[in-house]
């Protein structure tokens, strides 16, 4: 519906001539005058009104890709995001490049299409280990593709070329693809899958997130990156002890990259493998500020966050603004 503003008259209201020999009337001159700034406020409230919902209009349309209700504290650390889930199985069998998975997405279709986010295991490990962030990402909305790999003992740079092998399964096969936007993709992974994602965002510089969760890889120089990356250790993790991964990591990704690490505190290697509230807010914040560019979220990256009970050090710079 378009507001019509209607412009004020060039002939204003004026008080009739006063008969020969008499006095202008006042009562008429203050009514001319009242009438007249009556008709001029109601004028400005309406031109008013359509400029606020222009302005309301532009603001929304600045971004496309926002998805759900403005975020809070609580929101981003509830186990559940607003988004109905459902899930649906993937067959080794009926894919090529990567060993299958589950399919995690918003039921709902009413807001658009969604970002999607492929997800792989660490060494010897199965999907079922970082199962807990199907469904936690995905009611947040996103798709998310908690996949299995070719075998158990596949190499980080294999399992980054599996991770983006799922995702073009999920953009271009998969029944849920209709659902996605194939231009807002991102990667996770634990240990070996975490060294993965940087492989795949290494490869694929278009990724607009990557997360390695305690990564492991013997390669630590990643200049090429290209992607906004957020690193996870463990304070406490012996197998990829974060002096030798994911620091190097983290600091050998480009200054002017968005990124940011995240040490965790009391924590292990395998942390990553079970429900953990810290994991999951800061990944939620992270994915939504890069992969639908929702500015809302950048309140929980920027101030960095302090040392607490579950951070034993962030370091990072506040996202920059496109």
């Amino acid at each position: 519906m378009h507001t019509v503003v209607q412009q004020p008259s060039s002939e204003l209201p004026t008080a009739a001539p006063a008969p020969a020999g008499s006095r202008p009337s006042r009562v008429k001159s203050r009514l001319v005058r009242s009438g007249l700034a009556a008709f001029l406020a109601v004028g400005a409230l309406v031109a008013g009104q359509a400029t606020g919902a222009q302005a309301a209009g532009t603001e929304a349309a600045a971004n496309p890709y926002e998805r759900g209700p403005a975020p809070t504290e609580s929101s981003i650390e509830a186990s559940r995001g607003p988004y109905a889930v459902s899930e649906t199985s993937v067959s080794s069998l009926s894919v090529t490049g990567f060993g299958g998975g589950t399919i995690y997405y918003p039921t709902s279709t009413s807001d658009g299409t969604f970002g999607a986010i492929a997800i792989s295991p660490g060494y010897t490990a199965y999907q079922s280990s970082i199962a807990w962030l199907g469904p936690r990402l995905a009611s947040q909305g996103f798709v998310v593709f908690t996949i299995d790999t070719n075998t158990t003992l596949d190499q980080p740079a294999s399992r980054g070329d599996q991770l983006l092998a799922a995702l073009d399964y999920l953009t271009s096969r998969s029944t849920v693809r209709t659902r996605i936007d194939s231009s807002r993709l991102g990667v996770m992974g634990h240990s070996m899958g975490g060294g993965g994602t940087l492989e795949a965002a290494k490869d694929r510089p278009s990724l607009q997130a990557a997360i390695p969760l305690t990564g492991w890889n013997l390669d630590k120089t990643w200049s090429e990156i290209k992607t906004p990356t957020l690193i996870f250790g463990a304070d406490g993790d012996t197998i990829a002890p974060v002096a030798s991964h994911s620091e190097p990591f983290y600091t050998s990704l480009p200054s002017s990259l968005d990124k940011a690490y995240l040490e965790l505190n009391g924590a292990t290697h395998f942390t990553p493998n079970s429900s953990n509230t810290t994991i999951a807010k800061y990944s939620i914040s992270w994915l939504k500020r890069f992969i639908d560019n929702d500015t809302r979220y950048e309140q929980f990256l920027c101030p960095l966050p302090r040392p607490s009970l579950s951070i034993e050090e962030y370091r990072g710079n506040c996202p920059h603004t496109s």
